[in-house]
């Protein structure tokens, strides 16, 4: 976004305030973008990520934002979550992408503030229907328990995502559940299986198996051999 000063360079008198706020805002944007904050995975900070020729504000997921190749974002205001830039964001489209996977080669760095005028809503534009970024959606985790009444112990048999529509995840969900019944104690002696809806972990989304390669009993059935062997 371009703003034009009223007064040329020439005029006497003190520059208004609120051209001097415009010249404080680009001042901030250049030491942003000539000194980024670098990121460092697990921080847990938003950060500043390239979304086309823009630069937008991001959320990382908590517990999902260790990379380190991908991790899973969500866009939100740059001027945070307060009433009016929520209501602003909404408009833009901010509101309605949900968590995406992003890319870590496409992140500046930490937000800082100074990032502001270089994206969609300082521009007064809305988000594109094409981010560069997948949405971040849900999976299906098989996990053995050993069978001890209290014990928690056990481990992640088996990792089935990302779904891209969730009547999938669903429908998967259902017939692992129905392969397990009455197998639940017996598939991995001294455990428990379970099957469990869970968010896609874009940090370690090299562990999972794809389910538009393979049916999921083929899957369950495979792991089930792994953990016996």
């Amino acid at each position: 976004m371009i703003r034009r000063f009223r007064r040329c360079g020439h005029a006497l008198g003190a520059i208004s305030p609120e051209d001097q706020a415009v010249v404080d805002q680009f001042r901030a944007m250049l030491t942003a973008v000539r000194n980024p904050q670098p990121w460092t995975p697990g921080r847990a900070q938003d950060v500043a990520v390239r979304v086309g020729p823009f630069i937008e504000r991001a959320h990382p997921r908590p517990g999902d934002d260790h990379g380190p190749d991908m991790i899973a974002v969500a866009l939100i205001h740059p001027d945070g979550g307060h009433a009016a830039a929520y209501l602003h964001g909404r408009q833009l489209g901010y509101t309605e992408r949900g968590w995406l996977r992003c890319k870590t080669t496409a992140i500046l760095g930490f937000w800082q503030p100074g990032y502001t005028m270089l994206t969609h809503a300082a521009a007064r534009l809305p988000l594109p229907d094409d981010l560069g970024m997948d949405s971040a959606r849900y999976a299906l985790y098989l996990e053995a328990r050993k069978r001890d009444d209290n014990s928690r112990d056990g481990f992640t048999l088996l990792r089935v995502g990302p779904y891209t529509q969730t009547r999938h995840a669903q429908q998967d969900y259902e017939r692992l559940t129905a392969a397990l019944d009455g197998r639940e104690t017996t598939l991995v002696p001294g455990h428990h299986v379970s099957v469990r809806y869970g968010p896609f972990d874009v940090s370690d989304h090299q562990l999972f198996a794809d389910p538009y390669e393979a049916d999921a009993i083929v899957l369950l059935d495979a792991a089930v051999a792994g953990a016996s062997a």
